[in-house]
């Protein structure tokens, strides 16, 4: 396909044959690409298919130019289901470097392993791109200050895709909320199911022809390849995932910040293990914690191997004031009286399983018209890394609690760890040579 810039190049030189040779539609797909932005998905597995539904949903504004992801039949799946929603072919590319260092891309979106978020976000930021990233935007609290400081540096948008913050009935209710739905509000309990399997132990093996293990890795330091890790596994290894908190806590916890009104706790609790069952999970399965405020606190429970629910739930937040509670998740919201009492209910028009793992609804679509709107116009980002970097930074504070199996205390100021060296060794991580993100 002749990209934008080639076409607009070609055009000044006055070779009009250009137009007359090229078909009809790749002509209207090259005089669009100019009212259109130039997507590039990186990271091609699971999440990445949200990705593609919501740019399917906004294609009107937007296109899907480049694909990419190291593993060559990832690559080449979404590559087809990718021509298939948007009507045009997209490039498909091994290495990111070469997709960032193309001059028509106006936006990335990374569904990587957390492990290159925040250093890929950067290095996107540096070449002049737009960023989407799913959360957790980094895999520890200096890559999502830095990342923080990047997007202030450069100048371009970052959405972090916590997508609830683009849903409508979440966002009517805490508005409510903020507006005395339920007095002052003070407390907030999150919490996550799901009936995971075991992982397993995984045994050296061979790296598979279709992946380059080397660059699958990329600023992580270099681990032997293992039989139980890719495609999904990896988000229960130190190395390279965050856990639970950060895979699915990081979402109801953002809730629970919106709705209370709070940024960094002064205060970190985690408690929990392994429990069932015993293999290479480097993580536990289930975990309670809690971030406290100067007067608000917010708890978050994960049972991701014992799907029973509160509230007829598998993850949501219930957020507690001086009159009343609200219960809130994907699906829609309660309003509950002091004594439990259902008083108002809305319901949004589709349910979402924890199980899922794409997760494409029309809150992600929002979020993505959110984001492009942010691009084209300067509408205002729901969800703008300095905000969602909180709620992430908040999260793995409580994994740094239950790596040291103590109580922290932190600085509301920057989340800082007071009075504890050996905790505050895990706001940072050990980086490949030459791979470190940096300013």
């Amino acid at each position: 396909m002749v990209t934008r810039r080639e076409f607009l190049d070609t055009l000044a030189v006055g070779a009009a044959g250009l137009a007359v040779s090229s078909t009809a539609k790749s002509y209207a797909q090259i005089v669009g690409a100019n009212d259109r932005l130039n997507f590039a998905v990186i990271g091609l597995n699971s999440r990445a298919y949200a990705h593609l539904s919501s740019l399917k949903a906004n294609k009107a504004e937007a296109r899907i130019a480049y694909v990419c992801d190291v593993e060559s039949n990832i690559l080449a799946k979404f590559a087809g289901k990718a021509e298939e929603a948007m009507g045009e072919k997209p490039t498909a590319v091994k290495d990111f470097r070469e997709v960032l260092a193309k001059k028509d891309v106006d936006a990335i979106t990374i569904a990587t392993p957390d492990h290159w978020h925040a250093p890929m976000a950067i290095l996107g930021l540096e070449a002049g791109k737009n960023v989407y990233v799913e959360k957790p935007c980094s895999h520890n609290p200096g890559e999502g200050a830095l990342l923080v400081k990047a997007q202030q540096k450069y100048g371009k948008l970052v959405q972090m895709g916590t997508q609830q913050r683009s849903s409508a009935h979440t966002i009517e209710i805490v508005d409510k909320i903020h507006n005395g739905l339920i007095g002052r509000a003070y407390y907030a309990k999150a919490w996550y199911s799901n009936t995971r399997k075991s992982i397993g132990y995984g045994k050296p093996a061979p790296v598979p022809a279709t992946l380059d293990w080397d660059l699958w890795q990329g600023p992580a330091p270099r681990q032997q390849y293992r039989d139980n890790v890719q495609p999904y596994n990896w988000h229960w290894f130190r190395v390279w995932g965050t856990g639970e908190t950060l895979n699915n806590g990081t979402h109801e916890i953002d809730v629970c910040r919106w709705a209370l009104g709070v940024d960094y706790p002064q205060r970190v609790t985690a408690a929990g293990g392994r429990y069932a069952y015993k293999d290479d999970w480097q993580f536990y399965d289930t975990l309670t914690t809690s971030l406290d405020y100067e007067d608000k606190l917010i708890s978050w429970e994960c049972k991701c191997c014992n799907n029973m629910l509160f509230y007829g739930r598998d993850r949501g937040s219930a957020i507690m004031g001086e009159t009343g509670s609200v219960v809130v998740d994907r699906g829609g919201y309660e309003v509950y009286d002091l004594k439990g009492k259902k008083v108002d209910e809305k319901k949004a028009a589709a349910q979402e399983s924890s199980a899922d793992l794409v997760g494409a609804d029309s809150m992600t679509d929002a979020h993505f018209a959110n984001f492009i709107a942010g691009i084209k116009k300067g509408e205002k980002l729901n969800a703008p890394i300095a905000v969602g970097n909180v709620s992430v930074t908040s999260m793995q504070l409580a994994n740094i609690a239950w790596f040291v199996n103590r109580e922290l205390k932190t600085d509301p100021k920057d989340a800082h760890i007071l009075n504890d060296a050996e905790a505050m060794k895990y706001w940072d991580r050990e980086y490949e040579k030459g791979w470190a993100p940096h300013l």
